[in-house]
């Protein structure tokens, strides 16, 4: 891996995206532990018993709370390597995990593959930036953005929707949370 290089070997080494995230947690960056609202909203509710999976985690209080719970939590970060793995081309085990939870990222193959990874009864928790953010982040790639209705008008049959909703924030953009069970 070149040096430098935050994990996963799926980006250039000048691409502007692995750049912008390697320069984000290089030196000086103090991590915040404290759980993602959306982990905490899923964790609070009836899960089948499983692991816990937390994409694109980075340094994760989501994924400590997960584990403080008894829950076994597999972390696919960049960062920390607990599973060091091209996001893009990790494939979990179907139906394997209670959770399946990513915030801060969107990639519509990686959204299929998490929803795959839910277990019967299992909750897939999410959150991206939607195409209303590129009005305050105008050099977002329109890529990693939702479009309307998504991430939940990409869910395969068996789920339902608990909730999703947009968090609209004038500094950092429109993001959009979703909250689904697997009910097949």
């Amino acid at each position: 891996m070149p040096a430098g290089d935050a994990g996963g070997g799926f980006l250039p080494d000048r691409h502007p995206d692995r750049l912008r995230w390697n320069a984000r947690y290089a030196g000086g960056f103090t991590p915040s532990f404290a759980p993602h609202p959306l982990a905490v909203r899923a964790l609070a509710l009836d899960l089948p018993p499983g692991p816990v999976a937390d994409l694109a985690c980075g340094p994760s209080g989501s994924a400590l709370l997960a584990a403080a719970n008894g829950r076994p939590v597999t972390a696919v970060v960049t960062l920390i390597t607990p599973v060091h793995a091209d996001l893009t081309a990790w494939r979990p085990r179907p139906r394997s995990y209670a959770l399946v939870l990513c915030t801060g990222f969107w990639d519509r193959d990686v959204f299929a593959a998490a929803a795959g990874a839910v277990a019967h009864g299992g909750m897939l928790g999410w959150e991206a930036f939607t195409m209303a953010a590129l009005r305050t982040r105008p050099g977002l790639c329109p890529g990693w953005c939702l479009g309307d209705g998504e991430p939940a008008s990409l869910l395969p049959a068996g789920f339902a929707v608990l909730d999703q909703h947009d968090l609209p924030d004038r500094d950092s953009g429109t993001r959009r949370q979703l909250l689904a069970r697997r009910q097949d």
